[in-house]
């Protein structure tokens, strides 16, 4: 990975063990060891579209449930991001991006404001993809806001099918954050802000 916008953390409790490696300027390759495969397969969605590079090793109290390991895994990914950002000179900032799978849509709005804040709009219709409990996706999210520090709007427009509900939210993320935290040539190091903060 390039030393630039780059960034690895490690974050270890009673409950989880958590490595991920970051960068914002990949090729869109992904590496999961997580123990969980349907998030990451969804993770998989969030390196594709988002063009990051992404390595995430994770060891959980999974015996009990995903729960831990799904949010510990979003906090992680969150501190790495804010690391890699740095002082955020440059970026765009805000990025948005609509994307379909069959029947399903999927709209995801953000902003690295420095300001942790999630709003998830989205409704499953069953609880489980497979033996995942899909009640954890928001837990995910919510652990990576407040640590990433940005403010995040995820609206599922509308779908049955809720692996395809689910894919498109992790698409569209993807696909925002690329927009996002892409270096933007008119901003020549500036900061995207009137505050002279984010």
């Amino acid at each position: 990975m390039s030393n630039k916008r780059s960034a690895s953390i490690s974050r270890e409790t009673k409950e989880t063990q958590i490595s991920v490696a970051i960068d914002l300027d990949g090729q869109g390759e992904g590496s999961f060891d997580i123990g969980i495969p349907f998030l990451e397969h969804m993770l998989d969605q969030i390196a594709r579209h988002g063009l990051l590079d992404l390595n995430i090793r994770a060891k959980g109290d999974l015996d009990i449930d995903a729960h831990h390991t799904v949010e510990d895994v979003g906090i992680t990914l969150g501190q790495a991001l804010n690391k890699a950002l740095g002082d955020k000179k440059g970026i765009r900032r805000y990025g948005h991006a609509y994307v379909p799978l069959d029947e399903a849509l999927s709209r995801v709005v953000l902003d690295c404001s420095g300001r942790p804040g999630l709003t998830y709009q989205v409704e499953y219709p069953r609880a489980r993809v497979g033996d995942f409990d899909i009640d954890l996706l928001s837990e995910f999210f919510q652990g990576f806001v407040n640590h990433a520090q940005v403010s995040l709007h995820i609206d599922n427009i509308r779908g049955r099918n809720a692996h395809h509900i689910a894919e498109t939210v992790f698409k569209a993320f993807g696909r925002a954050l690329r927009v996002a935290v892409e270096q933007d040539p008119r901003m020549q190091g500036m900061l995207p802000s009137t505050k002279g903060a984010l």
